[in-house]
């Protein structure tokens, strides 16, 4: 890429931000900023400074979504981008002023955080844990793919060995790296959690014998790491309230690896060796005796469970069978749901011809949506409109009862990493049967979750009165980018106490 080009992409991004940043209130009105594969998430000190409307006009928005954060969904590969810039804007800091004038929004914003319930607050912890991994999931699961290719096509075979290699390595630590990000999330020093989770990784457990059982590297896996640095960050914040301040730089850090390290090694890697081992040979079980009953099931579901936010405790089960068995026959499955979105957006496109401002914003949003990023036909089209929602998990139930049909007939669909769906799964794609059945299958279940989703909407997702209610000129015409949403015109996503609360996306680390 030239630097002219260079030049122009970064201008565009710093547009991009400086854009956002008056309507989410200024500077002065940002507490924190993150982002995940889709979404820059804000942390905001008042939620009424925020023109919502402006934003969603904003031709990079695909459209905000509110959670414990207010989450700008920019898509992937931007997100990425946009998000330094935005930060960049934010360096020349807030006023005294202006922290004053944010204090009441902060103690509501904390108000409403010890409303939230222990166990989403879990789920959004092991998001948080999780979620920074996929990048590099996603990328070594690709080299592995390309590298699987050629080593059956006998290319390359010089260089194929160092692929190898590199897909291999940072699962081989993957261990470490959950054990960092666990204490980081729960408030420990990381080096620490992630000096006890190597432990579960280390060559040398292989010399360690436990209730006659030899250790062997990676026993427990993820399972043990995030165990491991629980633990760990638990007698560390217990050493810093007794351990005298001129000890503590040397008896805590050694107390904190010594006692979680220990009971790592004679108990957390056998029962997390155990429980890893349960879940592989469950979910091979169930696709092996059940799988289309399972794959209708969950592909039905796995909508409303991202709207839940359930769809978190999902990670660490896929992160397991990664590490376990060298990809997720879960991810496949779940995929489908977004199958099912993308044709009932079409039917949806057909059914109202009259209205040019839905239509425009599903052609607008479909590409992504076939790329498996799918919170734009989500919040933009079928959640606002109701019943269109509902036709879409049926057309997912479609798609995930064919995947699983056909694992039940022996050919079992993987993915090597975690996050995309779609046709950006196609590069990810491994099975028990060769990479063109493993295709073949996948594609299979997407064009049935099209399908179905289509039919159902076509044919059931409208009653007469939401005809009458949509299907009028919004006059705007197609060129108009904001959709009309239930009740009042316009498109807006579900907030908090409008609806399901939408999910900590990932990171949405599992995209539809």
């Amino acid at each position: 890429m030239s630097t002219d080009e260079t030049d122009d992409t970064g201008d565009k991004n710093r547009a991009v931000a400086a854009a956002i940043l008056p309507l989410v209130g200024g500077a002065g009105n940002v507490t924190s900023v993150a982002h995940c594969m889709t979404r820059l998430r804000l942390g905001l000190r008042d939620r009424s400074l925020v023109r919502d409307e402006d934003l969603r006009q904003l031709p990079s928005v695909l459209g905000v979504v509110e959670d414990d954060t207010y989450q700008i969904v920019l898509g992937p590969g931007t997100v990425a981008r946009v998000t330094p810039a935005f930060e960049t804007l934010l360096s020349a800091g807030t006023t005294p002023a202006q922290d004053l004038a944010g204090k009441g929004a902060a103690l509501k914003a904390a108000r409403k955080a010890r409303n939230s319930t222990p166990f989403k607050l879990l789920l959004r912890r092991i998001a948080n844990i999780f979620v920074p991994l996929i990048p590099a999931l996603i990328g070594c699961g690709v080299i592995a793919g390309l590298n699987g290719l050629l080593v059956n096509l006998g290319w390359l075979p010089g260089v194929t060995p160092a692929l190898a290699a590199v897909a291999s390595g940072f699962m081989a630590l993957i261990a470490v790296f959950v054990g960092y990000n666990t204490a980081q999330e729960l408030g420990g020093t990381p080096i620490l959690g992630g000096a006890v989770a190597a432990v579960v990784v280390y060559p040398g457990v292989a010399r360690v014998e436990v209730f006659g059982q030899t250790l062997s590297p990676g026993q427990g896996g993820v399972l043990g790491a995030l165990g491991a640095a629980v633990l760990a960050v638990y007698v560390e914040k217990w050493c810093r309230r007794r351990v005298p301040e001129a000890l503590d730089v040397l008896v805590t850090p050694t107390l904190t690896v010594l006692v979680a390290g220990l009971a790592t090694v004679f108990g957390l890697m056998v029962v997390a060796g155990e429980v890893s081992r349960a879940i592989g040979g469950f979910a091979d079980w169930l696709l092996t005796n059940a799988g289309a009953g399972v794959g209708f099931l969950l592909g039905g579901l796995f909508l409303p469970l991202v709207m839940l936010g359930l769809h978190q405790a999902l990670i660490p089960i896929h992160t397991t069978l990664i590490e376990q068995q060298g990809h997720t026959v879960l991810l496949p499955i779940l995929a489908m749901a977004g199958a099912g979105q993308v044709g009932a957006a079409i039917a949806v496109h057909l059914r109202l011809p009259r209205n040019g401002s839905i239509r425009r914003t599903i052609r607008s949003a479909l590409p992504a949506g076939l790329l498996g990023v799918g919170e734009p036909l989500i919040y933009g089209v079928s959640l606002p409109l109701g019943r269109p929602f509902v036709t879409a998990c049926v057309g997912g139930a479609f798609g995930g009862g064919f995947v699983g049909l056909f694992g039940m007939l022996g050919a079992k669909v993987g993915s090597t990493a975690i996050g995309p769906s779609g046709w950006a799964l196609f590069p990810l794609l491994d099975g028990n049967k060769g990479l063109g059945t493993t295709i073949a299958v996948y594609a299979g279940g997407l064009a049935t979750g099209y399908l179905a989703g289509f039919v159902a909407t076509y044919f059931w997702g409208f009653s007469r009165a939401m005809i009458e209610e949509f299907d009028v000129d919004t006059g705007a015409g197609d060129g108009d980018r904001a959709p009309v949403a239930a009740g009042d015109g316009d498109t807006a996503p579900v907030a908090a106490g409008d609806g399901p609360t939408p999910g900590a996306d990932t990171p949405d680390p599992v995209k539809v």
